[in-house]
């Protein structure tokens, strides 16, 4: 039979359209693979405003396209991201508009520990390489804090743990943000509870925390996964209130562990850091009373020691004062002795200077007696003089005999100057001056004796004891009085107070 058949020739081919063929194949595909598990890395992956997301998956030897319908994206277990290798979930169809066939995911997973490790350690070298993990970032945990915010889900044993041990160990106030910790959506809304308690302005209704857990039990590196995204790491870093994490168990790592102010093993070694326990703390203050009391004490001791040291040193402030008491007593005794002493002093120290005067009077007759003396034996002996000269010249002639005359006459003149000379005009001149002042200092010596006012009618009034009383107030009736006078004192007694008189 020729191959070639003539136009509108019978023929047993079957002929179809462009639609049956497109719909045979969606029909094929979906019977013969149903749900199907794919293994690749995503590439080329792009979300659409429709909220779809289309992307492909290769391996060494193909690639085949795949896409997420906007309702399945919630649900999908991860977020999709160029170069990361998954494990899709889904059914093979086929797109006939462009005669192509793709895979509808609905779940997605990482390919096994080896991507998601390597997708981890990516992620953890760029978050470094921006400062997110150096230690001067962390902050310190406060001491005591009032109020504790947890970031976990509302079941589970991980808040139950929590809420136990703080109870026992330190019961405070507590406040739950219940998230999921696993799953689509999970990283989203620790980050947002995160960034939630870190809003809460201090003073509102609902207290702000002092500090922050983060915490999930143990699971798979898959089931963790949700505090290794960014979001949630970024949130950590962000927040200004001091943040624990304390997720999976012990041997259990994730990114929020670098970037948290500290990490503890398990949720419950984390309240255990997060609050002291009670009775520590009971204890320590107890210890530390003790220690200042005794601190205290000893302080004590050594000050008062000091105190009756320096007291031993100072003088003796009565013995001082009774010392000085007693000299002021003397004092005012010999002041008040001392006047009468002064006056009986300068009054011995007139009489001997008077004692030591010359007789003036005497004196003044012996000069008189003397100069009469002297002038009478002149007197006497100008005529002798004369005589004899007379006679020894002889006959000197007249010449001589005038020069003579003119000489007993010059000698005449000079013994009579004499004599006026030594008349007593000036000795009593002398005797007269001295004798006034003599009597003016006998005078001031007089008027400042106050025993002499005792001559005038006044007395001198004193009690028993000697002391001098200048003032009616002063005295007491019933008292002793002694009444000095010029010529004597005597005793009397006060029997009573008048008032004063004009004088």
């Amino acid at each position: 039979m020729d191959d070639t058949t003539p136009p509108n020739q019978a023929t047993n081919v079957p002929e179809y359209s462009v639609s049956e063929i497109s719909g045979a194949v969606k029909r094929a595909l979906e019977g013969q693979f149903g749900r199907i598990r794919v293994r690749g890395e995503i590439s080329e992956c792009k979300r659409y405003p429709s909220g779809h997301i289309y992307f492909s998956l290769k391996d060494e030897g193909g690639k085949i396209a795949g896409v997420v319908w906007k309702f399945s994206v919630p649900r999908l277990g991860l977020v999709p991201e160029n170069g990361i290798e998954i494990i899709a979930t889904g059914k093979i169809s086929s797109y006939g508009e462009r005669s192509s066939y793709q895979l509808i995911v609905e779940r997605m997973e990482y390919a096994g520990a080896g991507a998601l490790l390597a997708r981890i350690e990516t992620l953890k070298a760029r978050l470094q390489a921006e400062g997110l993990f150096d230690a001067d970032r962390r902050q310190p945990l406060p001491m005591l804090p009032r109020v504790i915010g947890v970031v976990t889900s509302e079941s589970g044993a991980v808040i139950h743990d929590i809420k136990t041990t703080i109870a026992r160990r330190f019961p405070l106030t507590l406040l739950i943000w219940p998230v999921p910790v696993q799953g689509e959506g999970a990283a989203a809304r620790i980050a947002a509870a995160i960034a939630g308690f870190d809003a809460i302005l201090p003073g509102g209704a609902v207290p702000r925390p002092d500090l922050v857990i983060v915490a999930r039990g143990g699971g798979s590196l898959e089931d963790l996964m949700a505090f290794n995204e960014e979001i949630v790491v970024r949130a950590v870093a962000a927040c200004a209130i001091p943040l624990i994490s304390a997720v999976g168990h012990e041997t259990d790592t994730t990114l929020i562990d670098f970037v948290s102010d500290r990490r503890a093993p398990t949720p419950t070694a984390a309240a255990e850091m997060a609050i002291p326990a009670r009775v520590d703390l009971l204890a320590d203050i107890q210890q530390k009373t003790a220690r200042l009391t005794g601190g205290l004490n000893r302080q004590l001791g050594e000050r008062r020691l000091s105190l009756e040291r320096a007291a031993s040193r100072l003088p003796d402030l009565f013995s001082i004062v009774g010392n000085a008491r007693q000299r002021l007593d003397d004092r005012s005794g010999r002041l008040r002795l001392a006047p009468a002493a002064l006056l009986a002093s300068r009054r011995t120290r007139l009489v001997a200077a008077e004692r030591h005067l010359p007789d003036l009077p005497g004196l003044l007759v012996r000069a008189r007696q003397d100069v009469a003396d002297r002038g009478l034996r002149l007197r006497l002996s100008l005529p002798n003089l004369v005589a004899i000269r007379h006679a020894a010249l002889g006959l000197a002639g007249a010449r001589l005999a005038g020069g003579l005359r003119h000489a007993v006459a010059a000698s005449q003149n000079r013994a009579a100057r004499t004599m006026v000379r030594l008349t007593d005009a000036p000795i009593r001149a002398s005797l007269r001056e001295a004798h006034a002042r003599l009597t003016g200092s006998a005078a001031r010596l007089e008027a400042g004796n106050p025993l002499a006012l005792l001559s005038r009618g006044y007395a001198l009034v004193q009690d028993k004891s000697g002391h001098p009383i200048t003032s009616a107030a002063s005295v007491k009736p019933g008292a002793a009085l002694r009444i000095r006078f010029a010529d004597g004192e005597v005793a009397a007694r006060v029997e009573g107070r008048q008032a004063s008189l004009p004088l």
